[in-house]
């Protein structure tokens, strides 16, 4: 392989530190706090070691003269590095023992935001510890909690030295490896699902998705992997995450121990990049603070159509502020604002001459409230309407109605909630709301949605014995099933299509209603952790709407 030689000594830590220092660069706080005990190893290094910019350099001539961009426009050019990059790699690379020239820094963890280079940074840092730290043997490793996401960095380093006539004449490709023949040393994806990752010798190891990581033990085993190896080295990349309690939460926390000088470690360099404050999202000058690549890896424009996006879509509001800002999250927020739910349109029933229905259900034992509904459309007639119900046992009424502060006595009076049973609520109570509406109102019902959690088959005989054996429609709860059917939904509520007949409990089961956003985007209604605010409405709204999107052809057939 050709020699790349080191034809400047650019201290990049100084450029980057004077730039964020001084404000030219808007940078957050745990970064600066980083920067500034680097800048002060230069001055002061830890006793017995010293900085080397040749040996800091060295990385970053590798990375340009011989990696190329593996995606993209600009697939197959070289790639260059900013200076945020830069200035980091020195740091890791350059501070070395004065006698064994080993490097100080054995692990990082670098926090950005999504789309801001972190895979393919790590991709080219891969090469480079394969072919050029010098490392007999090496193991280079990318590690996540599935092998899909650690094959993405291991793609990506595949692709680099496919494009590059130089990497390609020495590296080659095995059935699950990248190998260097000279060293005998390899690349290869792991996960934590894997065979085992016990017997590994770890030379660099990337952790990615530190936050999508629910058990720690895989970070642990790699770390460990380590020992045997004079200067191994492990990079933990993230985004934040909404796992909470989990190793990037222990290890962020460990991060900023370290650079509030509670915990010494000058083996440990943390690159923390996010917002100060939560308000600081919709600031453009501060997005820089969680993005140090913007406009340069990441296109301004993009995150502006996000931020824009996450300022009227609730559902997408947790994602930006954690993916994009990296903003600690439970991944819970309100699903929607008043101004969507609010619909004040009524109608009378016996007047409308729905001829079919699609029912839907939420039970409760004694609690929470139980509730059911009917969904009904007109020909000719772009409204969809809800009918609901609501019940409470009877010696519960006024208990929750002191406990909640809700006047469930009056919504008895109003006929928009019923008793039922004592203590407990009696399942025929809701089966013969239903046969009312077809006694009463002709309105068939031919399939039931319903979560079946405390509904047992005894029940579930009793409504197919009245509505059809195959009537009664489970739908399950989470966010793989309601995801879609909640986005369309919000989009009706939003349009005031949902005609629910001004119904106040159902109004404030919606108002109260919060949503979890999973890693891809989906949600899921979630109660909110004040007990007292009852959701019971919405699912038995979203039960049937589920079914109504499921048999939509079917049912528009009918009426």
């Amino acid at each position: 392989m050709q020699n790349y030689s080191v034809e400047t000594h650019r201290n990049y830590i100084i450029e980057y530190y004077d730039k964020i220092m001084s404000g030219e660069i808007n940078a957050c706080k745990r970064l600066k706090q980083q920067y500034q005990i680097i800048y002060n190893w230069l001055g002061n290094p830890e006793e017995g070691y010293e900085f080397d910019i040749r040996l800091a350099t060295k990385p970053i001539e590798f990375i340009e003269n011989l990696c190329r961009q593996a995606q993209g426009t600009k697939m197959g050019q070289p790639l260059k590095l900013d200076l945020f990059q830069k200035a980091k790699l020195q740091a890791t690379f350059g501070f070395v023992h004065k006698e064994t020239r080993m490097r100080q820094i054995t692990e990082i963890m670098d926090i950005r935001g999504r789309k801001n280079g972190k895979t393919t940074e790590n991709s080219a840092l891969s090469l480079y510890m394969l072919v050029g730290d010098g490392e007999g043997s090496a193991e280079v490793y990318f590690i996540a909690t599935k092998l899909d996401q650690a094959k993405k960095g291991f793609k990506e380093c595949h692709k680099m030295v496919a494009q590059s006539p130089d990497l390609s004449k020495y590296i080659r490709k095995r059935k699950t490896d990248l190998y260097f023949e000279a060293t005998f040393s390899h690349i290869e994806a792991l996960a934590s699902d894997s065979n085992s990752l016990d017997g590994l010798n770890g030379h660099f190891i990337t952790v990615d998705e530190l936050a999508a990581i629910k058990d720690r033990n895989i970070y642990d085993v790699m770390k460990q992997s380590m020992s045997s190896r004079e200067q191994g080295l492990i990079s933990s990349i993230s985004t934040n995450g909404f796992v909470r309690d989990s190793i990037y939460d222990s290890q962020y926390e460990y991060a900023c121990n370290v650079l509030d000088g509670k915990i010494k470690d000058i083996h440990f360099l943390a690159f923390i990049y996010e917002l100060d404050h939560r308000d600081e999202w919709l600031d453009e000058s501060c997005w820089i603070k969680a993005n140090p690549g913007l406009g340069t890896i990441k296109k301004t424009e993009e995150l502006r159509k996000f931020v824009d996006k996450a300022k009227v879509d609730a559902a997408f509001k947790p994602t930006v502020l954690v993916k994009d800002f990296n903003l600690k999250q439970t991944a819970s927020t309100a699903w929607l604002r008043w101004e969507q739910l609010e619909n004040t349109a009524t109608f009378e029933i016996e007047k409308m001459d729905f001829n079919y229905g699609i029912g839907g259900f939420d039970k409760s034992e004694t609690t929470d409230l139980t509730s059911a509904g009917v969904l009904l459309r007109r020909r000719d007639d772009d409204e969809i309407y809800f009918a609901c119900m609501f019940w409470l046992p009877e010696q519960s009424i006024m208990q929750r109605a002191n406990e909640d502060q809700i006047p469930y006595d009056l919504f008895e009076r109003l006929g928009i909630l019923r008793p039922s049973g004592q203590y407990k609520i009696d399942m025929k109570d809701i089966l013969k709301w239903f046969v009312e509406l077809r006694e009463d109102f002709d309105i068939y019902i031919p399939w039931i949605g319903y979560d079946s959690w405390h509904v047992d088959d005894a029940t579930l005989e009793d409504f197919e014995s009245h509505f059809g054996k195959n009537s009664m429609i489970k739908v399950r709860q989470g966010a793989v099933t309601l995801s879609t059917p909640m986005k369309e939904l919000e989009a009706d509520l939003s349009n005031h299509i949902i005609n629910y007949n001004n119904n106040q409990l159902l109004k404030m089961c919606l108002a109260n209603t919060e949503i979890k956003v999973d890693l891809n985007g989906n949600i899921a209604p979630v109660k909110s952790r004040d007990t007292r605010k009852r959701i019971d409405g919405t699912i038995a709204l979203l039960n049937s709407y589920t079914v109504y999107l499921d048999r939509k052809n079917d049912y528009l057939n009918m009426i």
